[in-house]
């Protein structure tokens, strides 16, 4: 079966979103063109993880080419995901370049495949290999991305202040107590001194 790669080259959108409540949402990527919308899911460390890297990126390509770092500002896009959401694939593998031709960013999601593929793929037209998704962003275009990305991604559930991980409205049991859950059983401090 040949893999279909969907091309966005002058995207009007291209966000983070997510679907469901703080500590049961569903992380999607979205590419919209006129009519034509594509979604993709994934994980939110994978979220995190492009974001940085495309304001590393910019970073880079300002320092190497001289490309004008784009300002950090306000979110434009602060609209929910066009729905239905349907996603067309789980992204495995991400990948992230620069045309210095185009002067654009590309981004490309691969589907999570279960056959080894070389990572020249990511980039590629080849017809064989995963599913692909792949995205040119202007540079302003790709800090919006990466602003955008970082907020939704904090608008989950507050960190623990110990160890960082997400805190539950119904309690946390945190490793840096070793489980121990203030008046989990009943218990108080008071308790343990006698």
């Amino acid at each position: 079966m040949a893999r279909a790669i969907h091309v966005f080259r002058t995207p009007d959108r291209f966000v983070a979103g997510t679907v469901g409540q703080p500590g049961n949402r569903t992380f999607y990527l979205q590419a919209v063109h006129d009519t034509r919308v594509i979604s993709v899911i994934l994980e939110k460390q994978q979220v995190a993880v492009l974001a940085e890297r495309i304001g590393a990126l910019l970073v880079e390509i300002n320092r190497r080419f001289g490309t004008p770092l784009p300002p950090e500002k306000d979110v434009d896009d602060l609209s929910p995901l066009v729905t239905p959401v349907d996603a067309e694939f789980r992204v495995g593998t991400m990948g992230l370049g620069w045309d210095s031709e185009a002067q654009t960013v590309v981004v490309e999601l691969l589907a999570v495949s279960d056959v080894e593929f070389d990572a020249s793929v990511v980039l590629d037209d080849a017809e064989e290999g995963p599913d692909a998704v792949r995205v040119f962003l202007t540079p302003e275009s790709a800090r919006q991305f990466a602003s955008r990305s970082t907020r939704v991604i904090s608008a989950g559930r507050p960190p623990c202040p110990l160890c960082d991980e997400p805190l539950d409205p119904d309690g946390h049991i945190c490793v840096r107590t070793n489980g121990y859950r203030r008046g989990a059983f009943g218990e108080t401090d008071d308790d343990f001194d006698s």
